[in-house]
């Protein structure tokens, strides 16, 4: 079996794992019902990639007007530093250039030092803090990508 990995659309039967896999990456996790509520909301995208079959990261986002909300991003354990959430959102963001794709915005923690790495790779920038915006507390940090910045 091939390592290349292979991304699709959530569908209603993965639900479960990907619930599994968020409860692995965040104190503070995402609903099986949340997750159901984006596969059921029009504009949401819920993006899974699989290396051999097993579930390795997704990316939730919503494309609206041009506009790119990436609402959350994780990575399994196993597969962290492995070019996971790189190859969603470069997946992500070639089917939004496709769809008219101007700008995207995310909220990442402060503390997150290695995904505000990753994100400014692809052209993203600070462009404002909401303090306390999680539920531990800590600050958020904006990021802004605009179309035409360079990105790998």
């Amino acid at each position: 079996m091939s390592d290349e990995p292979t991304i699709r659309a959530m569908e209603a039967a993965d639900l479960e794992r990907v619930a599994a896999l968020e409860r692995s990456c965040h104190v503070h996790p995402w609903s099986v019902e949340l997750f159901r509520r984006e596969l059921q909301n029009p504009l949401a995208r819920t993006d899974l990639l699989f290396r051999n079959g097993e579930l390795a990261g997704y990316l939730c986002s919503w494309l609206v007007a041009g506009e790119l909300q990436i609402l959350n991003v994780a990575t399994a354990p196993a597969f962290r530093r492995c070019g996971v959430a790189r190859s969603l959102i470069r997946y992500v963001f070639q089917r939004g250039t496709e769809e008219g794709l101007g700008k995207a915005f995310l909220e990442v923690r402060v503390g997150n030092v290695a995904a505000i790495a990753l994100y400014r790779s692809f052209g993203f920038r600070i462009i404002d803090r909401r303090p306390k915006y999680y539920a531990d507390g800590e600050d958020a940090l904006i990021m802004e990508w605009t179309a035409g910045q360079d990105s790998q």
